[in-house]
């Protein structure tokens, strides 16, 4: 299922839109001057996104906690937390799918690297059954990744470099889509920005920046003067998630406002020379009375931020009590879910997608079909998954023969769980062997070569055997279920 939320609108009128689901894959720059508006740009594509994706947002000024009041977002104030504190906050987001802003405002530099490194760190170690589609959205890159050392300690810079680069470059296998946007691309650190294939590029003056933005856009040098033209809110995209060519894009309105103020001209008010010498100048000549500081309560302890996960989800009445579901019921929901599953399977290239893009897309048709009832969570969705690929009916998914495959398969590592249901089920059936390209779609791979290797593998651990029959096609037996498949070709389309 492809989602496609729109920017704003190119220079012909048309809509400008973003793939979300390539944009999860391939990452995103953008790369702006000061007053471009790029916090504007980053602020149309959260609100727009927001209905599809989990969200984390790394925010060094606090422009983006408007987003908590509209969209439901949890507004994490680093300041009042430790390192180690925002590192277990970050798990538990991932764990229970909260989209949350971390606000950095009233740190200094070091402080604001440290504390970013922590919590990126934390996104990033999540265990793998909670590796759901994320975008982790970085305002003020080159505060976090910069190309020289400056003033902060080398320990942070350290730190919160190695974590950016985690999430630019490795990010992708976890779930995490970086968006980093930069008011110069040369104080960027490079490894960084290399790792994204869609860029926006706004205006921008120095020379260096311009050429660098003419460079990722593979356009011309001497077009590299546009870039001085564009107006506050045009941007230049290009890259899979966008456009082929360059594009220029005007960024639509927003639905939240930014705690910030836009310079504006405002008139002086009207004093007389003698009164506002009174205003000023009598504070600074008046002896300044000695006061003993006021008694202070103690202050209240920081507000645990565990809480405030537990607290994130909007708040609801107690329902009533909900009686136990009948059989009929339980059942009816099943082939429910089994349905919407079979809808995701039959998408182009779903069986080359990751479990984690699979499950996303389950999610969206579980809410737009309206299904009672808590969804699954990742691990029994990879269950699911794998029996649907497998292609058991639902009565032999009843049977104890069904029950002790899947029991077997349960020793076996997940990402060959699904192999092993689709031969167990061939032999169940006493179908022919599945074929190499067959074995290799199930894996999730094009190359039959891994096919053959992961065969290879599960008869290394005892769940398999194989042999050829006197045509040389292949069988394959079930170690310890007593069942094989009649002979196939292993070459089979």
């Amino acid at each position: 299922m492809t989602v496609g939320i729109e920017m704003g609108e190119t220079t012909s009128g048309q809509p400008g839109l973003l793939d979300l689901e390539e944009l999860l894959a391939t990452r995103l720059l953008v790369q702006g001057n000061s007053g471009s508006g790029k916090s504007h740009l980053l602020r149309r594509l959260l609100e727009q996104s927001a209905p599809w994706v989990q969200q984390a947002v790394i925010d060094p000024e606090g422009d983006f906690v408007t987003l908590a009041d509209r969209f439901g977002h949890l507004v994490i104030d680093a300041a009042e937390h430790n390192e180690a504190a925002l590192q277990r906050a970050a798990d538990r987001v991932r764990t229970h799918r909260v989209s949350v802003v971390l606000n950095l405002e009233g740190l200094d530099a070091d402080g604001q690297m440290r504390h970013a490194a922590a919590f990126l760190g934390g996104l990033f170690d999540a265990e793998r059954d909670y590796w759901s589609p994320m975008l982790v959205v970085v305002d003020e890159a080159q505060l976090f990744a910069p190309a020289a050392a400056g003033e902060v300690s080398d320990e942070a810079r350290r730190a919160s470099l190695g974590a950016m680069a985690n999430l630019m470059s490795r990010g992708r296998k976890r779930g995490l889509a970086g968006i980093i946007a930069t008011q110069r691309l040369a104080k960027l650190a490079k490894n960084v920005a290399a790792e994204a294939s869609n860029f926006l590029m706004g205006r921008t003056f120095l020379d260096i920046d311009m050429a660098r933005a003419a460079d990722l856009l593979g356009m011309e040098r001497r077009q590299a003067e546009m870039f001085r033209d564009l107006p506050r809110g045009s941007f230049v995209a290009l890259g899979p998630a966008l456009s082929r060519r360059p594009l220029a894009i005007r960024i639509g309105e927003v639905e939240t406002e930014s705690r910030g103020t836009n310079p504006g001209l405002v008139p002086l008010p009207q004093t007389a020379p003698e009164d506002a010498r009174d205003l000023v100048m009598a504070a600074a000549t008046a002896p300044e009375p000695v006061r003993l500081p006021p008694r202070r309560p103690p202050p209240a302890p920081a507000p645990d931020i565990l809480a405030q996960l537990a607290q994130a989800r909007p708040a609801i009445a107690t329902p009533a009590p909900v009686a136990e579901p009948t059989p009929e019921e339980r059942a009816a929901h099943k082939r429910q879910l089994e349905q919407i599953l079979q809808q995701v399977l039959s998408e182009p290239e779903a069986a080359f997608r990751s479990v984690s893009v699979l499950y996303q897309d389950f999610l969206v048709r579980l809410r737009i079909h309206a299904v009672p009832g808590k969804p699954p969570e990742i691990p029994a969705f990879r269950r699911l998954l794998a029996v649907a690929r497998a292609g058991i009916s639902a009565e032999a998914a009843e049977g104890d023969d069904w029950q002790a495959i899947e029991a077997r398969a349960a020793t076996l590592p997940e990402d060959v769980q699904g192999v092993y249901l689709l031969v167990a089920r061939a032999a169940l059936e006493r179908l022919p062997c599945p074929s190499d390209a067959t074995i290799a779609q199930a894996y999730g791979t094009r190359s039959v070569g891994r096919a053959r290797r992961v065969l290879a593998y599960m008869e290394e651990q005892g769940a398999v055997v194989l042999r050829p029959d006197a045509r040389g096609l292949r069988i394959l037996a079930l170690v310890g279920l007593a069942f094989e498949t009649a002979p196939g070709d292993p070459a089979a389309a």
